[in-house]
């Protein structure tokens, strides 16, 4: 959402005309293209917290027919997961603070490209004379945690398809979010486009609505209340506090699985929902 709030607002200080669309609809992302001719197409796959799945591939066919460059968000992805350059991306997005770090404790983000395009030239340049350069210690910091990515990512993973299993079937679960579940409607997609796991993120929808969904979270012991993602701690946050303006369902739980040891986290879960 912040993210979504910051291109409205952007877009609308500098003249900038917008348009939204369900990208996870290819058909919808195809109409829309065909009509409209634009600079950027942005996407994000899976997307957070909804965990929809977009194509990359139709994405920048569309992008092409609207004579666009296509720049995906693919933070919940990892590189390690999906490498949208290689279906053809221009630029790929990940915020570095979240799992690229994986501690919660360095503010960060990267962009990284195929080519040397003059859309790259003019980032770097914004990124020079703007100072949007990080400190030195931050740095190391990252540097750090990145020796480290794809074991955590690999656990994270391995936790988070076991823990989405177990929601799936819990008898106070309404449904689960999840792109790595055979139910999911992106399943297929996710497994051409992602490889070695569906990522640590998921949501899952709590039986009893807004005052049940509150109660689980405050239940949980090992998941810290908290509204990042990515770390090696297990995070839990009700989402329509955040966004209750977004269409969000009020009995939403969006969980950041980390590395902790995947029965701790399912037998907090269990006991959190039976209350």
């Amino acid at each position: 959402w912040g993210t979504t709030k910051w291109i409205r607002d952007f877009c609308a200080r500098r003249d900038i005309t917008l348009h939204e669309v369900e990208a996870s609809d290819t058909a919808a992302l195809q109409a829309l293209c065909a009509v409209q001719q634009a600079q950027l197409l942005f996407i994000e796959t899976p997307s957070n917290p909804w965990l929809k799945t977009v194509d990359i591939k139709a994405a920048k066919a569309c992008a092409q027919s609207a004579g666009a460059s296509l720049v995906v968000d693919s933070t919940a992805a990892t590189p390690l997961l999906t490498r949208p350059l290689e279906m053809g991306a221009d630029i790929v997005m990940h915020s570095a603070t979240k799992v690229i770090n994986g501690h919660s404790d360095v503010l960060g983000g990267v962009l990284s490209t195929r080519a040397r395009t003059p859309l790259w030239e003019a980032i770097c340049m914004d990124r020079n004379e703007a100072g949007a350069v990080m400190g030195p210690f931050e740095a190391w910091l990252l540097v750090r945690s990145m020796r480290t990515l794809p074991l955590r990512v690999e656990k994270m993973c391995a936790n988070a398809m076991a823990v989405a299993e177990f929601l799936s079937q819990h008898p106070e679960v309404e449904d689960v979010l999840y792109p790595g579940l055979p139910s999911h409607p992106g399943h297929a997609l996710a497994s051409r486009q992602m490889t070695g796991g569906y990522g640590f993120l998921m949501s899952f929808l709590v039986k009893g609505g807004r005052e049940a969904a509150l109660a689980v979270a405050g239940r949980l012991n090992l998941f810290h209340r908290a509204t990042s993602l990515g770390g090696v701690e297990s995070l839990v946050e009700h989402r329509h506090t955040i966004e209750p303006h977004t269409g969000i369902p009020e009995n939403l739980l969006r969980i950041s699985i980390g590395i902790e040891d995947v029965d701790d986290l399912i037998s907090d879960l269990n006991q959190a929902l039976l209350g």
